[in-house]
């Protein structure tokens, strides 16, 4: 681990004092987060999960020595979360460039963070991108946040971003050319509804520490956390019917008894189980593709965002991931994830969540590719598309308060998920530590 890590939290072998177990259902983040904290206050978890595998929206696929994880997915080392669960050095993160590239007006421009690349940043004065106020104003904020705690941070004044944006001042170019595609990629909203607190927080934890990725992909991060419960508290392939009192049935029609129920679940199928008591907190989607080529176009593990005004094509955000780890494509062979925001989707791709996107985006997209890198682009062949209808829940600044829901919703049954903190890696996992706090009795924090 980093030297300015704490130490992970250990979990404990005795089963404890709760008898049944605290049945978890989900196996995402939240799940396994919530798990963890049961067992290391010394009660007995058991989490089931419906699907083949553990990690819910976190998972990665290898394919023909790719490794693709479901929809373009960073970890954020100054997460607090991740910081207290995670053993960042087994992980073996690998780090994107702090800045990105920004396609305007027919080129790519740099912005680099001026904290870790300062001749970059330097450089970057005199780009299209936006004024030299507005980047005074970028150095003004990071400062500001740099000194507030993600609490503080996370429990600011309820606006949109967009409406934080223009009260800080930044003008209509650097809204549209830097913040719509870089943070709408992130919160998967280019018309900055979303709330501004989210937007601050992830400008905070981007200022704070580099983004990154596992070095053998995202999946690890869940593999880690269940390595750490043990295979003997997690039952993968169990889907769940419905909750009974004490305890939970599954589809095979058997009884799973419970001294708690915790729904770690996405929110549409928390919903599912929870009925009125929890409504559907709706949903934000993205869709990426996977593209196989010979050699990236650029050296550095770089974020490609496209600040086009015009109607350039559907793709917001793409990085070639071999550049940021090797692992994520075979030898010889580079690895582009390129991803499409809702807001982008032919019709008939929303109305329909199961539709294979490929045949309806892919002519646009190399269209766009080809434009940005040239006729090479053409011959990138397309090896998976993921459409991810659930990607965030949909927050707004008036869903997003309080910044945290309420985790307890009935005797005996807790509810945890990224849809009761914030749309993050760190919000999931947060949820399930407070689930887990209330039940041991310890109240939450």
């Amino acid at each position: 681990m980093s030297a300015d890590q704490d130490t992970p939290t250990r979990v404990e072998t005795s089963p404890g004092p709760l008898q049944p177990p605290v049945v978890i259902i989900g196996g995402g983040l939240a799940g396994l987060a919530c798990a963890l904290e049961i067992a290391n206050g010394g009660g007995l978890p058991l989490v089931l999960e419906g699907s083949d595998r553990i990690g819910g929206r976190v998972r990665t696929d290898e394919v023909e020595g790719f490794l693709l994880d479901r929809g373009f997915q960073v970890l954020l080392e100054a997460y607090p979360e991740a910081r207290r669960l995670l053993d960042y050095r087994s992980l073996q993160l690998q780090r994107f460039y702090p800045g990105a590239r920004i396609r305007v007006e027919g080129a790519f421009h740099g912005v680099a963070d001026p904290d870790r690349e300062f001749l970059d940043a330097l450089r970057s004065v005199t780009s299209p991108i936006g004024s030299l106020a507005d980047k005074l104003r970028v150095a003004r904020l990071r400062r500001e946040l740099k000194r507030a705690s993600p609490h503080e941070v996370l429990h600011g004044p309820s606006r949109s971003a967009g409406e934080e944006l223009d009260r800080l001042g930044f003008s209509s170019r650097m809204v549209d050319r830097f913040f719509r595609p870089f943070f709408g990629g992130i919160l998967l909203d280019r018309e900055l509804d979303v709330p501004a607190r989210l937007l601050r927080f992830y400008f905070q934890m981007f200022s704070l520490a580099p983004a990154s990725v596992p070095a053998r992909g995202m999946e690890e991060i869940p593999r880690q956390l269940a390595h750490r419960l043990g295979e003997e508290r997690i039952q993968t392939g169990v889907p769940v019917r419905r909750i009974r009192d004490g305890g939970v049935e599954l589809e095979s029609g058997e009884v799973v008894e419970a001294s708690a129920v915790v729904v770690a679940t996405e929110g549409p199928e928390a919903t599912r189980l929870l009925g009125s008591r929890l409504p559907d907190p709706g949903s934000r989607g993205t869709t990426t593709l996977y593209f196989g080529l010979d050699a990236a176009p650029i050296r550095e593990p770089m974020l490609l965002l496209n600040g086009e005004t015009g109607d350039d094509g559907p793709v917001n955000h793409m990085a070639f991931m071999d550049r940021v780890s090797p692992h994520y494509a075979p030898e010889g062979r580079s690895l582009a994830a390129v991803n499409v925001l809702d807001a982008q989707l032919p019709p008939e791709l929303l109305n329909d969540p199961g539709m294979d996107p490929a045949p309806k985006l892919l002519p646009p997209v190399r269209d766009q590719l080809v434009s940005w890198f040239g006729s090479e682009a053409a011959s990138w062949r397309l090896i998976r598309s993921y459409r991810i209808p659930h990607a965030h829940p949909l927050q707004t600044p008036e869903s997003f308060d309080p910044p945290e829901r309420p985790s307890r919703v009935g005797p005996g049954v807790w509810v945890a998920g990224d849809h009761r903190d914030n749309a993050s890696i760190n919000g999931a996992m947060a949820s399930g530590r407070r689930a887990a706090m209330e039940i041991l009795g310890e109240g939450p924090s």
